[in-house]
C-alpha cells in the first residue's frame, strides 16, 4: 500500500477516518455493509495513478472513525452532510462520487440534494431510493430484503452477528462472491477485526434502522431527481438486490448509463475489480458536456 496516506479530522462535527492517494480532482470512494475503506482497496491504486486524490473513508459508526449513539444519528440527512464535509475538508468545490451499497445510497441523496458539488456520480449495486421503494411493493424484493427488517429488533441482530466470533460474516464473504477466493483469509479478518471495533456493530445496524424509520417521513417534492451524469455498475448475481432495481430509471435520472455484470455478485468490486475500475475511469475522464 505504497504511497497510501492514512488521515482524521472533524467533519461535520465528527471525527473520521480515511484513507488517501494521489493527487489531482477529488473522487471519494464510499463503503457499505458490512464494510470500511479497506473494502476498495483495488480501486484506490488505479483511480489515484490515474490522476485523481482518491479518498476513502470510513463512514460514521464504522471502524476507527467516531461512533454517534442512536439511530437518529445514521440518518440520511446526516449522512449527505458527512459528505459535503469531506469535500470542504479537502477544499474542493465538487468532487466524483463512487458508492457501493450503503456508500451509494449516501452518493444518491447527495447528488440529489447538492448536484453543484457532484461532478460525477457512480454507484455499485445501490438502488436509487424510488427504485428501491418501488420495488419493496413486490413480494420477491420484500424477501430479498427480509435482513432489513430483522435488523429493526433490538440487541438481537448484534448477538446473531458476534456468534461463534463472527461466523455469519466469515461465512457471507466467502459465500456470497461470485470468483473464488474473492476474499482471501486475511481480508475477512481485518473486515472481523473492524465490525468488532467497540460500538461499530450497532453502529452499522443502525444504518438501516434509521433508514426504516424514515420512510414514514414526508420527502421533498423532487427529493429524488439526479440532475448529475450517472453511471451504475450492477453485478447480476446480487442475492439481495434484484436486477429489476436497474430498470426503468429515466424519470430520476435523465443522465443515466446502466453497465451490468453477469458473473459478479452484490461484491462486484470484489468480483470483477479489473471491469469496474475500467467502468469508473472510463466515466470519471470523459469530457465534461454539462
Amino acid at each position: 500500500m505504497s504511497g497510501w496516506r492514512h488521515g482524521e479530522g472533524r467533519v461535520n462535527g465528527l471525527r473520521l477516518h480515511w484513507v488517501e492517494a494521489g493527487d489531482g480532482p477529488l473522487l471519494l470512494l464510499l463503503h457499505g455493509f458490512p464494510d470500511f475503506w479497506y473494502s476498495r482497496k483495488l480501486q484506490i491504486p488505479a483511480l489515484a495513478q490515474s490522476g485523481f486524490h482518491v479518498v476513502a473513508p470510513d463512514l460514521r459508526g464504522y471502524n476507527l472513525s467516531e461512533k454517534p449513539k442512536g439511530a437518529r444519528s445514521y440518518r440520511i440527512e446526516a449522512l449527505v452532510n458527512d459528505g459535503l464535509g469531506l469535500i470542504e475538508h479537502f477544499g474542493a468545490g465538487q468532487a466524483r462520487l463512487a458508492g457501493h451499497d450503503w456508500g451509494g445510497a449516501v452518493a444518491w441523496a447527495l447528488a440529489a440534494a447538492h448536484p453543484e458539488r457532484v461532478a460525477r456520480l457512480a454507484v455499485l449495486n445501490s438502488p436509487h431510493p424510488a427504485a428501491m421503494a418501488r420495488e419493496l411493493r413486490r413480494l420477491r424484493q420484500l424477501r430479498r430484503s427480509w435482513y432489513i427488517f430483522f435488523f429493526q429488533l433490538p440487541w438481537l441482530p448484534e448477538a446473531a452477528i458476534r456468534w461463534r466470533g463472527f461466523a455469519r460474516l466469515r461465512r457471507l464473504l466467502r459465500r456470497d462472491p461470485v470468483r473464488p477466493h474473492a476474499f482471501t483469509d486475511e481480508d475477512i479478518r481485518l473486515y472481523v477485526e473492524a465490525l468488532a471495533q467497540p460500538g461499530a456493530l450497532t453502529a452499522s445496524l443502525n444504518y438501516y434502522r434509521a433508514a426504516v424509520r424514515g420512510m414514514f417521513r414526508r420527502r421533498p417534492k423532487g427529493s429524488s431527481h439526479v440532475g448529475v451524469p450517472a453511471l451504475l455498475i450492477w453485478g447480476e448475481q446480487d442475492r439481495y438486490l434484484g436486477l429489476e432495481l436497474t430498470e426503468n430509471m429515466e424519470r430520476w435520472i435523465p443522465d443515466l448509463r446502466v453497465q451490468r455484470l453477469p458473473d459478479a455478485s452484490h461484491w462486484v468490486h470484489w468480483d470483477a475489480p479489473d471491469e469496474v475500475n475500467r467502468y469508473l475511469l472510463d466515466f470519471f475522464t470523459a469530457p465534461e458536456h454539462r
